[in-house]
């Protein structure tokens, strides 16, 4: 039996004359965290629509639970969680009522955790939704999601427009969930501060485009920012193997490279320059660095 959550092959859509995803190739193992990132635009919405059947593969195909969500709805949304950014719930029940409505759908609902993430989030289940502020809307929206135990959790910008506390405590029980039940997630988002510490797979877009697609480990060994600094100023870009932006001047240069550090530093001596402030990028300057660089335009390998 496969643990190939969801395959994605060479999917496109377009949108009139606008293609939000361009031939996204994109396979995901059980157990797997990925976080989904890109600026507002990219695609990321567009492409998790797809994973829930909301829409049809205009080219290309998708398999969730080795099915496609169009032709199995029932059987594909049965074993998904989702949470995103709009929120839509019913404005005229009570948090209890939406809870007890939804657990009619859901066989594996889980009291107790129900329960739990109520006195985590503090919650007064009395409230009706109309009234809840959009952090509470965001935790109640988490809690339905989580409380049936689904094999997939799809997250698409959950903690968007809400303040840092509120921010912390949904990535705070995102995080405990992944920890104690080894779920399949899929976590969107352009904050990628909070994807990277959620995350153990990356799938970056740009313009509907898949530009990087890696475990965490790999792109974080694989990069590397630092300063370059010369032995005399030129107005000429440095070049090192792997660069992918080279900003400042004339005899420091910010510098961020996808290649072996040894490679790196062994062309710097060439140079007859100096390799100092050697860190780990974050992802945002993965991201941006990805994005100017040699891999804007190119669909990875798997």
């Amino acid at each position: 039996m496969s643990n190939t959550i969801i395959e994605i092959t060479d999917l496109c859509r377009r949108f009139g004359k606008h293609t939000a995803l361009n031939q996204v190739n994109l396979r995901i193992q059980q157990g797997t965290v990925l976080g989904l990132v890109g600026e507002n635009g990219a695609g990321k919405t567009t492409l998790i629509k797809h994973m829930l059947g909301l829409f049809k593969a205009q080219s290309g195909f998708v398999r969730v639970f080795g099915m496609n969500p169009i032709q199995h709805p029932k059987e594909v949304l049965s074993r998904i969680g989702f949470l995103s950014e709009d929120r839509d719930m019913p404005e005229w029940m009570t948090i209890k009522q939406y809870m007890t409505y939804t657990q009619a759908f859901y066989p594996t609902w889980d009291t107790a955790c129900a329960n739990s993430l109520i006195s985590q989030f503090s919650l007064d289940t009395s409230q009706k939704i109309k009234n809840l502020s959009r952090g509470q809307r965001a935790k109640t929206g988490l809690l339905l999601a989580l409380a049936y135990k689904p094999d997939l959790l799809l997250f698409d910008e959950p903690s968007s427009g809400l303040d840092p506390v509120v921010r912390r405590d949904i990535l705070g029980a995102i995080v405990r969930t992944i920890a104690e039940e080894g779920r399949t997630v899929v976590l969107s988002s352009h904050l990628l501060d909070e994807v990277e510490r959620v995350a153990d797979t990356i799938c970056m877009i740009h313009q509907g485009r898949v530009i990087l697609r890696n475990p965490m480990e790999q792109i974080r060994s694989s990069f590397h920012k630092f300063t370059l600094i010369l032995d005399a100023p030129t107005e000429t870009r440095p070049t090192l193997p792997g660069m992918l932006t080279c900003e400042g001047g004339p005899m420091e240069w910010s510098m961020v490279c996808k290649q072996d550090i040894s490679s790196i530093k062994q062309s710097a001596q060439g140079l007859n320059a100096q390799i100092v402030d050697l860190a780990s990028p974050t992802l945002d300057d993965i991201f941006v660095a990805q994005v100017k660089g040699q891999g804007e335009n190119t669909e990875p390998r798997t």
